[in-house]
């Protein structure tokens, strides 16, 4: 530690352009990751505060929830507990005279039920009858406010936007949370239809002619792009993590052949290859801590000033596990120059 810390601040500029490199790669990580897990929370940010555990959809529906439909009679083949809540969901464009459209996702609930309950209303109140709804937070930042009347896909009557709810969203879209009796007007459906699912906080395993109970992972990975989204990122973070082990294995093997004198020097004097060994380790973990903390703290104000807009969001794992992999990365790359160090001949090296 005591050899790479003195050649650190020997050669400022040399090292201070690896730890920028590095700074780099690291911050790109992170904000990739951050944006990653933001937009895969914005797919089931609402089906977390529901706790979740199980969905019941027609069987025809391809797991997809505005596809679905379940009649009168499938729901008397389920055993629905407090622990059910059943769903009308639709897909429209929320518009105010004057104001841009919003693509959302209207949510009939029921009002007994725990979805109704559980709203997290940051704003205003719970809608009371048919043609009120409480939306998500985002519609307030595109400047809806409380009392706002809007058309529902161009609908004869409009709602009145009562509340502003936290975290009301699913495939990335604003959840719009109303009734049922407003969600059959909305999709004209047939006589009979009652609603387009069943949300559970059990793990269901009912299975009729017309329905079937799916888990919530294999619900969520039938989302438009949610997998897909999901691998893209996983990948592109990999290949960063790869970038970065390449950088600090090839700087520090040229660092290591550049200083073959000096240690051909210092192994003449006794010098264990040991030490040598741990100089070029401990400078490599030196210089990714000093990286880390760097992006850390930019990220962090990045956070701070990026638009709500941006779903950019992270969790106490996105920052142990970019942590704990640079500093594997930088590991590995300073193990890298160890056969080449192992191989110094004292003599040969200083020209003898």
């Amino acid at each position: 530690m005591f050899l790479a810390l003195k050649e650190i601040k020997h050669e400022k500029m040399r090292y201070g352009l690896i730890v920028f490199m590095i700074f780099l790669i690291a911050y790109m990580i992170l904000a990739t990751w951050g944006l990653a897990y933001g937009l895969a929370r914005e797919n089931t940010v609402a089906l977390e505060g529901w706790q979740t555990k199980s969905v019941v959809l027609n069987k025809n529906a391809n797991l997809f929830m505005n596809s679905s439909i379940l009649t009168k009679d499938d729901l008397k083949k389920i055993d629905l507990t407090d622990k059910e809540a059943v769903v009308g969901e639709l897909q429209v464009v929320a518009k105010k005279k004057g104001k841009t459209g919003i693509n959302a996702q209207y949510m009939g609930v029921k009002k007994g039920e725990f979805i109704y309950k559980d709203q997290d209303v940051i704003a205003g109140r719970r809608a009371k009858s048919k043609y009120e709804v409480t939306a998500d937070s985002s519609f307030k930042d595109k400047g809806y406010k409380l009392g706002d009347k809007v058309t529902l896909n161009g609908s004869d009557h409009k709602y009145t936007i009562v509340g502003f709810v936290k975290d009301a969203k699913i495939n990335i879209e604003p959840i719009m949370y109303g009734f049922l009796p407003a969600w059959k007007e909305l999709k004209n459906v047939a006589p009979g239809i009652e609603v387009s699912g069943i949300i559970s906080q059990r793990k269901l395993s009912v299975k009729g002619k017309n329905f079937k109970a799916y888990g919530i992972k294999e619900f969520t990975q039938k989302l438009p792009g949610h997998s897909e989204q999901n691998l893209t990122f996983e990948l592109m973070i990999a290949f960063m993590f790869i970038i970065s082990l390449a950088i600090v294995a090839v700087f520090l093997y040229i660092l290591t052949i550049q200083k073959l004198p000096n240690y051909a020097v210092l192994r003449a004097q006794g010098v264990p290859a040991k030490t040598l060994i741990w100089a070029t380790v401990s400078q490599s973990l030196l210089l990714v801590t000093s990286a880390l903390v760097l992006a850390l703290l930019a990220i962090w104000g990045t956070a701070a000033a990026i638009p709500a807009s941006v779903p950019m969001a992270f969790t106490p794992g996105i920052f142990l596990a970019t942590i704990g992999g640079m500093l594997v990365m930088a590991l590995l790359g300073g193990l890298n120059p160890v056969r080449t160090i192992l191989k110094i001949d004292p003599v040969q090296a200083i020209g003898g």
